[in-house]
């Protein structure tokens, strides 16, 4: 069983697993990879955002009020990934930056280069990741990554904005430009003043927002009708939810978050469907 669930990059797209598109002529092609986790191809490149592929956080939270069992399979290995170019990750938390999926990744692909927020470079180096082949970045700076493909990272607050003593950004979401298609991937956030302008200016076609909420008592994100909000705010015409479904205390209702999503025609909302894809495994990646 596979909890691998293929997303089309806008309404023209198929649904196909990455080994079939985003080669150096090709639409992007994106799968997501359960909670803030996914894959894009675009332009013969492949990259990983906020991978957790790992059961770390099972082990973390054992015995605890807040278990991180997993209520979805891994759904895919990292050996079946295949070659990863880049990883970004917004965050420091686990299941945004996990050290165990990380040093995997870095073993089997020794020229991945991983960008991460620069407020969390030296966590980054703490958890096993070369300083050679790290990337940091703030909010307002762009990296250029070759083959048509560029990343300009943006604030998020995950609840609040919150900075280092350098003023640099410890939240973050990245605007991904390729050539067919511009791709937000917010991070963990929740809405905040100048949020919607400050997205807008990249002119995203499809935005990958956090749906799960607040008040778990762990820092929380947008609810769904939040994220609706900012994509009609910012002129996002399309969006994926996320970050639900991975675990038990921190999640949304599926049933009731799929009859919310088909009340909204404006922003197009591909939801994954928690049922179908787990009878969905892909022949080869």
């Amino acid at each position: 069983m596979s909890y691998w669930q293929r997303i089309p990059v806008s309404t023209a797209a198929c649904w196909r697993s990455p080994r079939d598109g985003g080669g150096p002529n090709q639409p992007p092609v994106l799968a997501w990879l359960g909670q803030a986790g996914f894959l894009l191809q675009a332009t013969g490149r492949r990259i990983l955002l906020d991978p957790y592929l790992s059961d770390s956080l099972e082990a973390k939270y054992r015995g605890t009020d807040k278990p991180h069992d997993r209520l979805m399979a891994t759904p895919v290995t990292l050996v079946e990934v295949g070659d990863v170019d880049f990883v970004l990750c917004t965050h420091r938390h686990t299941d945004h930056m996990d050290g165990e999926t990380l040093r995997a990744l870095a073993a089997l692909n020794p020229s991945c280069l991983f960008v991460v927020p620069r407020a969390e470079l030296a966590h980054a180096q703490a958890l096993g990741l070369p300083r050679e082949r790290l990337a940091a970045v703030n909010a307002g700076e762009k990296i250029n990554l070759g083959a048509n493909l560029e990343i300009a990272a943006v604030r998020a607050a995950h609840e609040e904005l919150e900075t280092d003593a350098e003023g640099q950004h410890r939240f973050l979401g990245y605007i991904l430009r390729c050539p067919d298609t511009t791709i937000y991937h917010s991070g963990d956030t929740v809405p905040f003043a100048g949020l919607a302008e400050e997205v807008a200016a990249h002119t995203p076609s499809l935005a990958l927002l956090p749906i799960n909420g607040r008040g778990r008592g762990v820092a929380g994100n947008f609810t769904f009708q939040e994220a609706v909000a900012t994509c009609r705010e910012a002129g996002i015409p399309e969006m994926v939810p996320h970050h639900f479904g991975m675990f038990a205390f921190n999640t949304v209702d599926p049933v009731r978050l799929a009859a919310e999503a088909e009340t909204f025609t404006s922003p197009v909302c591909h939801l994954p469907d928690l049922e179908s894809s787990l009878q969905f495994k892909p022949s080869t990646l």
